[in-house]
């Protein structure tokens, strides 16, 4: 029997899973990610994850034949590692991957992808219509895109296109993102950014009257949309982000013409009538293009995990017409 991998490296989680030659999972293991202090601090977190997947399988980790990774980034593709990761602690320079996994499965196939890649290699995967232009876009933590245009995952030279929560949709530049630079989309709308928007937000109208607990170091974006339709100012907060995201997906839409947007991340698969659905409602008056189906992944919070485990089981393309074994 021939075995595969899939890693998940995530800024809250690290999940693997081992697949049989037919791609059914057979183990699988969730941890939260370190936070450090060192970057091998968290490799060592990744690599006893897998470890317990092939434990929960009944096998060797040496038994892996191929290793998919779906990761945070930015990459040094080169060394395979994650460097400068900009929801991570600032003492984690470089997280190496492959080299590493490759040494615990003792496979030289492992497949280093951005998360939202291995989402939409995913979302391909197990698409009833496997469309060769679509685009995946997570909203969590951070916010990123997995983009498939004419039927090619796109990873560019370095490994990190689909960065797309670093484009600045605000040239005003009020927030600065986590990666150091102002106005980008994921300074707004990602799950890490929006108590910071919020608190903007109630700063430039005082007069806004709102129970939300601003000033607590335990205020997330999870309150502001559990308030949804009983407090102005997370009303006023979940109508603001609607039109970021709506310029966000609207430059992502006309720049890669996709047939398919598919969300997930915890804050649009919580969310999505407040997140997803503004978004559907908005994107139609903006775009040029012809307007995407608009959809929420039914992989839930798998749907990284399981484009590593198709990149894997594919040689690292995703497609399905070049599964292995």
């Amino acid at each position: 029997m021939v075995y595969y991998a899939g890693v998940d490296l995530g800024a809250t989680n690290v999940r693997a899973a081992v697949a049989d030659e037919e791609g059914a999972t057979i183990g699988v293991s969730r941890n939260g990610t370190p936070r450090g202090p060192t970057g091998i601090d968290v490799t060592e977190g990744v690599l006893r994850t897998l470890r317990e997947a092939c434990g929960e399988a009944g096998i060797a980790p040496t038994r892996i034949a191929a290793t998919g990774i779906g990761s945070i980034g930015p990459f040094d593709l080169a060394e395979g590692a994650v460097i400068d990761p900009a929801n991570l602690p600032d003492s984690i320079d470089r997280i190496p991957l492959t080299g590493p996994i490759a040494n615990l499965v003792d496979s030289d196939e492992v497949y280093l992808h951005n998360d939202t890649a291995a989402g939409v290699i995913g979302e391909r995967f197990h698409a009833d219509r496997n469309p060769d232009d679509m685009v995946y876009i997570t909203i969590s933590s951070g916010i990123g895109a997995g983009v498939c245009c004419d039927g090619q995952i796109l990873a560019g030279w370095d490994g990190n296109a689909g960065e797309v929560g670093h484009c600045v949709v605000d040239p005003r530049g009020r927030l600065t993102c986590g990666c150091g630079h102002d106005g980008h989309w994921e300074a707004y709308c990602s799950g890490n950014a929006i108590p910071d928007y919020v608190r903007l937000l109630a700063d430039d109208d005082p007069t806004i009257d709102t129970g939300l607990a601003l000033e607590s170091p335990d205020f997330t974006a999870k309150d502001v949309f559990e308030l949804a339709g009983e407090d102005d100012l997370a009303d006023y907060a979940i109508e603001q982000l609607a039109h970021w995201n709506a310029v966000g997906v609207t430059n992502v839409i006309q720049s890669f013409a996709p047939i398919v947007v598919s969300f997930g991340g915890a804050v649009a698969l919580h969310n999505e009538e407040l997140v997803v659905d503004p978004i559907r409602e908005r994107v139609s008056e903006m775009l040029l293009n012809n307007v995407p189906e608009i959809r929420v992944t039914d992989q839930g919070d798998d749907v990284v995990l399981e484009g590593a485990i198709a990149s894997a089981l594919t040689g690292g393309t995703g497609d399905r017409g070049q599964l292995q074994g």
